[in-house]
């Protein structure tokens, strides 16, 4: 009994043993079946120019399960010197005319460098299932940059000359004919607006305004006078207000009626501008009293009475009254 179950673990351990190498095997002979190969179409270039790099992974389809190939990622340098122009898209195309199971994918890859020297490319690994089967490397390539040759001794001339440019108005109206078309069409509504309002201006008949006749200066006066007695300054402790705006209104009455610049002179030079002028002295005495008045209340801080305020606001009737050039009443 214990011979037998010798037997029998002599045999699993056998057949284990047996099925671990068929599936190296297996895996050895589908990582041979993949190659991958790198070649540049010359390995020697000048500083700046570019070259292709062809990398190519070949491999059987026919290996009974499907093959999962992952490429490099690439990004805008190989190396710290060669730089990445640009990569086309990985072809999947038949290596063999004779095997359409053997297949190759195949991509082109555009690559310069400005550091001269000769600058080692190493393997490119490609992973095969994940990393699951043996992964496959290129072979390293090396790219030798020479620098351009300068002769020294000429001197420094510009890549080209310059180039004359024949360009006349003609060509400067086909380039704008957009924005001439536009800019004359705005001239063109212009012109029109302006034709039309002249014309209407024109056919449209002047409106004459009659100037309306000038009020006589004493019914101005009295009637600023009624105003002022209706909104009872003084009585409110406006004095101030209420003596400017009296000298004020007998002054402007002054300048209309005998045309003497009364708003710009003193109480003292109106006095005597009006020597000259036929007015009674009781309407001058009026009218110096409540001038004097004004100016002390203005510029000496003087606090009349409320009977003098009343008696300011008469003697400005008076005097206007007493003065006034009788005149036909203006028609409205």
């Amino acid at each position: 009994m214990k011979k037998l179950k010798l037997i029998s673990t002599h045999k699993l351990c056998i057949a284990g043993l047996s099925f671990l190498l068929v599936w190296t095997l297996s895996l050895s002979s589908t990582a041979q079946n993949i190659t991958a190969t790198a070649a540049f179409d010359t390995n020697s270039i000048k500083i700046g120019q570019q070259v292709k790099l062809l990398l190519n992974v070949t491999y059987n389809a026919n290996t009974g399960k499907h093959i999962s190939i992952t490429w490099p990622q690439i990004n805008d340098t190989l190396t710290k010197q060669i730089e990445v122009v640009n990569q086309s898209k990985v072809d999947t195309i038949i290596a063999d005319s004779s095997n359409l199971y053997r297949l190759t994918q195949t991509q082109t890859i555009t690559i310069t460098c400005f550091d001269s020297g000769s600058w080692v490319l190493p393997p490119l690994k490609f992973l095969v299932d994940s990393g699951t089967i043996s992964d496959v490397y290129t072979q390293p390539l090396v790219l030798n940059v020479s620098n351009v040759a300068i002769d020294t001794t000429l001197a420094i001339k510009d890549i080209k000359p310059v180039l004359g440019v024949n360009y006349s108005w003609i060509d400067w109206i086909k380039d704008n004919v957009y924005q001439i078309i536009i800019a004359v069409a705005l001239l063109v509504i212009v012109i029109l607006i302006i034709y039309y309002v002249r014309k209407r201006l024109k056919n449209k008949p002047i409106e004459i305004i009659p100037e309306q006749p000038k009020l006589p200066a004493h019914i101005i006066a009295l009637e600023r006078l009624d105003k002022l007695k209706n909104e009872k300054l003084w009585q409110e402790g406006k004095i101030k207000q209420y003596y400017i705006l009296i000298a004020e209104i007998v002054r402007e009455y002054i300048e209309n009626r005998y045309k003497i610049q009364a708003l710009e002179q003193t109480t003292d030079e109106i006095i005597l501008a009006l020597r000259s002028v036929a007015i009674d002295e009781e309407s001058k005495n009026k009218l110096k009293q409540l001038l004097v008045l004004s100016d002390l209340v203005k510029f000496a801080k003087e606090h009349p009475l409320p009977a003098e305020n009343e008696l300011s606001l008469s003697n400005a009737y008076d005097f206007v009254n007493g003065t006034k050039k009788e005149e036909e009443e203006v028609k409205k």
